[in-house]
C-alpha cells in the first residue's frame, strides 16, 4: 500500500485546521524521508562524506535540540546506543553553550531543528564550531543558517510545516535518528548487512500502516477527547525509548489545549507524581510492546503493573497499545491501538494518536490550535 499524497498548499474541505492535514501528511513525509537518504541499501549516500573522517574516530555523540525536536532526539539517544552501542548525551540546546567543557571526549555534535534558524540552537552549533567539533544538522528545511553552517546536513522529508505544533517534523527527525542507528550499527561492525536489510524493510514497510490506522485513530482520539477535555491537568508516563513520546505527548496537548500536562518515565510514578493520581488525573500511558523483544516484554509487563496502580486510585486512564493486546483493555478506560513494530520503531507510530488526541481536546476547548497563544513557529531570538 502505498501512501496517498495529500494537497500540501491548502487546507481543503477535510482538514479544519492545518495541524490535522500535516498529521494526515505524516504517511508521505515519512516514505519521502527513506527515500532520500536511502540509495539500494546505502545510508545516507555521500550526506556524511565532508565529516567521514571524524565518523572514524568519535568516541560520544552530543545531541543539542528544544522543544519537540529534544524529544525527538531523546528517543534517538536510546534508538542510537541500543543499535549501534555509540554512547549518546541529550543537552537542551539552550543550555550547551554554557557548558565549559567535552569531558575530555572526542565528539561529534548533531543539531535537531524543525526550521533550521531555531535561535538556541544555531548558538549551540556555534559554539560546538568555535571548539573544533565536526556537527551534523537535521532539519526541514534545507536553505536555512543551521544546514549552511553544519558540517553535514540531513534533511527530512516533512517539507515545510506550517501549523505551529511539531507534528510530521516531529515524526521525520525520528525516521532519520533510526537511519542514523543504523547507520552507525554498520559502521562500526555491530551489525550485518542482512540484519541491517531486514530494519530498513520494516522501516519501508511504517509509512502505509500509518496510512490504513490514521482514520481509525482520529475517530478514537476524537471520543477519548469528549471524555476528557475539560480536564485541566494530565500526567503521560513512558518506559525506554517511550518516555520521549511520553514527554512529546505532553508537549502537544500543553502547547494547543493550554492544559498542565507532564510527561515521566512510567517507573517514576511513585517517587512523587503518585500523589497528584485521582479521579479528575487522566494519565496517558505507553503501553505497547514488540512480541519479539524479550526487554520489550519486561518493560511492557512493568508498565500494566504501573497501570494497575492508577486503577486502584481510580485514575481515568488513557493508553496506547499494540493491536491485538487484551491485557491493557482490560485495565483501561480508552485504547488505541497501533500496529505491531519493532520496540525501536514504535515511536513513530505512537505519537501519531497522542498528536490527534490533544488536537481534539484543543478543538473541543475551542482554540486555535495552528496559532496557539505565546508561541511562534521559529524561536529565532534567545
Amino acid at each position: 500500500m502505498t501512501p496517498t499524497k495529500q494537497n500540501e498548499n491548502s487546507t481543503d474541505q477535510k482538514f479544519a485546521h492545518v495541524m490535522r492535514r500535516e498529521i494526515y501528511e505524516q504517511p508521505v513525509a515519512i516514505a519521502r524521508t527513506v527515500e532520500k537518504h536511502l540509495n539500494n541499501d546505502v545510508i545516507f549516500p555521500g550526506a556524511l562524506q565532508p565529516i567521514e573522517s571524524a565518523l572514524l574516530r568519535f568516541e560520544k555523540l552530543i545531541i543539542a535540540a528544544s522543544g519537540s525536536s529534544r524529544h525527538a532526539g531523546l528517543a534517538g539517544e536510546i534508538m542510537i546506543e541500543d543499535l549501534s552501542g555509540v554512547a549518546v548525551d541529550v543537552e537542551y540546546a539552550s543550555e550547551y553553550s554554557y557548558r565549559s567543557t567535552h569531558a575530555a571526549v572526542d565528539p561529534i555534535v548533531m543539531v535537531i531543528t524543525q526550521s533550521g534558524e531555531t535561535a538556541d540552537t544555531t548558538a549551540a552549533q556555534r559554539e560546538a564550531l568555535t571548539r573544533g567539533v565536526k556537527t551534523i544538522a537535521i532539519s526541514n528545511m534545507p536553505d536555512t543558517t543551521i544546514v549552511r553552517e553544519a558540517g553535514a546536513a540531513l534533511i527530512t522529508g516533512a517539507g515545510p510545516e506550517l501549523s505551529v505544533p511539531a507534528t510530521k517534523s516531529f515524526t521525520t527527525q525520528l525516521t532519520i535518528l533510526y537511519l542514523m542507528a543504523l547507520f552507525l550499527a554498520r559502521k562500526r561492525g555491530r551489525m550485518t548487512s542482512e540484519v541491517t536489510r531486514s530494519y530498513l524493510q520494516r522501516l519501508e514497510q511504517l509509512p502505509a500502516a500509518v496510512e490504513k490506522n490514521l482514520a481509525a485513530w482520529d475517530a478514537s482520539g476524537e471520543e477519548f477527547a469528549s471524555v476528557h477535555f475539560k480536564a485541566e491537568k494530565f500526567l503521560y508516563l513512558g518506559r525506554g525509548v517511550h518516555y520521549a513520546i511520553a514527554r512529546e505527548g505532553a508537549l502537544k496537548l500543553k502547547e494547543i489545549s493550554y492544559a498542565h500536562a507532564e510527561g515521566y518515565p512510567a517507573g517514576e510514578l511513585k517517587h512523587g507524581p503518585n500523589a497528584l493520581v485521582d479521579e479528575k488525573l487522566p494519565v496517558v500511558v505507553l503501553a505497547t510492546r514488540d512480541q519479539h523483544d524479550p526487554d520489550s516484554l519486561l518493560r511492557y509487563r512493568r508498565t500494566l503493573d504501573v497501570m494497575k496502580e492508577v486503577r486502584s486510585r481510580r485514575g481515568p486512564l488513557v493508553t496506547v497499545a499494540s493491536e491485538g493486546d487484551t491485557e491493557v483493555a482490560a485495565i483501561a478506560d480508552q485504547v488505541f491501538y497501533v500496529p505491531a513494530a519493532p520496540e525501536l520503531l514504535l515511536p513513530i507510530v505512537e505519537v501519531i494518536p497522542l498528536q490527534l488526541f490533544a488536537y481534539h481536546v484543543a478543538v473541543k476547548k475551542g482554540y486555535d490550535v495552528d496559532h496557539p497563544r505565546n508561541l511562534v513557529k521559529a524561536v529565532v531570538t534567545e
